[in-house]
């Protein structure tokens, strides 16, 4: 596909019209490193607008629940940090153990503890509920389609008599 934009002594024209809603735009993903960085930035963040209005998030019942939800997307986004670590240091097939789920947990834990004692039940059951759709996500995008060995080896038997 050309760009509408063609240099005509030494300025850009645009020659052709093509409207926003029909253009195709390719989806760009942020690398590795870039992801890290964002989403660390934004965990640090979340964690600060956290503490700044503790006593608002800690005012009533449905702030306390909301302030576990708060810490279930900052666990979300430190573990896609750590994540993302790891695959730009490792390579990119790396993927995230236990350990790595456990870590982003305690600290998400932590913080939403700083809070109220109520959000960290609600930030863990938030979390786990996030966690089984991130999962599923990663099944559906990365998982590749296998065929069992015992069926595709196996020929249709014959019928003994």
């Amino acid at each position: 596909m050309s760009s509408p934009l063609k240099p005509i002594d030494n300025r850009f024209v645009i020659t052709d019209w093509i409207p926003y809603s029909s253009r195709v735009c390719p989806t760009t993903v942020a690398s590795n490193g870039v992801s890290f960085v964002l989403s660390l930035t934004l965990s640090t963040v979340l964690t600060a607008i956290m503490q700044m209005y503790r006593q608002v998030l800690s005012s009533s019942q449905p702030m306390t629940i909301f302030a576990g939800y708060l810490g279930s997307m900052l666990f979300l986004l430190i573990l896609t940090a750590i994540s993302n670590l790891e695959m730009s240091l490792f390579g990119k097939h790396f993927q995230s153990k236990l350990w790595e789920v456990i870590i982003s947990l305690v600290i998400a834990l932590f913080v939403s503890g700083g809070v109220h004692r109520v959000s960290i039940t609600c930030c863990l059951i938030f979390s786990f509920i996030g966690l089984y759709y991130v999962n599923r996500i990663s099944a559906k995008v990365h998982q590749m389609n296998t065929i069992n060995p015992n069926i595709a080896n196996n020929p249709t038997s014959k019928k003994r008599k």
